[in-house]
Order: C-alpha cells, then structure tokens, then sequence
C-alpha cells in the first residue's frame, strides 16, 4: 500500500516528503516542483519573501537559468505534525563556469492535503572546483 504524504507525519511518511521534494528539484522542471506548494504558499527564500504557484514557478525558472548544472540532496532534520526540516546541499555552475556548493536549511509547513503552505529557506554559496564536486 502507498504510503499517505499527508500531515500528521511519521518518520517514514517525513523521510518520504523529503526524498519526493528532493526527486522533483532535481528535475529542475518549474511546473512539476509547484505542484507541491499551496496555490497561496508563502516562501522566504533567502532575502526574498513572495506568495502563489504562479511566483514559484517564476522563481524557480530564474534560478535555474543562472544555476546551471544543478544537483540537490536533501536531509530529514526534523518532524512533527505538519511541520518537517531538512538540511541541503546542492551544487551548480554559473554561467562563467564557476561551480558553487550551496548549504542550507528550509523548515515546511503543509495543509492537510499535505501540500506545503509555508517554506523558510536560509542558505550560504561556497565557491568550489569542480573536481570538489560531491553530487553528481
């Protein structure tokens, strides 16, 4: 039987959130990432506040303009209820070739459907080689 990724969590139903969000920001496909959040989800990602799929979508086509390459994993942190967070690592190059390694932390929050309403990222860039590349 499959398992419900819906709110309250369980350490198997969070660890299964993590590992889809993870699956589908790997696509790097802006459409198939939104369907996860709320028609009103509201983001804070890094110094940027914003509201809707519409504008996650938008965000996310930008982002992956300028992080080409992109590759992400995500780590369970914590869970209750609602509420899961994770820790990240995710690798991209920029236009010039310049490989960056980005370290964060988001804490989600979802409605009973189990769509995320509320994201909170924070995160810092480190300036790699790309022979010190982790995730391929």
């Amino acid at each position: 039987m499959p398992v419900s990724l819906r709110p309250p969590f369980t350490q198997e139903t969070a660890r299964a959130k993590v590992q889809a969000a993870e699956d589908a920001w790997n696509s790097r496909d802006p459409n198939r990432v939104a369907l996860a959040y709320s028609e009103d989800s509201e983001w804070r990602n890094r110094t940027e506040f914003f509201r809707g799929r519409e504008a996650i979508r938008d965000f996310l086509r930008g982002k992956w303009e300028r992080e080409r390459d992109y590759r992400l994993m995500k780590e369970l942190w914590a869970f209750t209820g609602n509420r899961i967070s994770v820790r990240f690592e995710y690798e991209w190059h920029d236009a010039q070739g310049q490989w960056f390694r980005t370290h964060g932390n988001e804490h989600w929050e979802f409605n009973d459907e189990g769509l995320m309403r509320r994201r909170d990222m924070s995160a810092n860039d480190v300036p790699i080689a790309e022979s010190e590349r982790r995730l391929r």
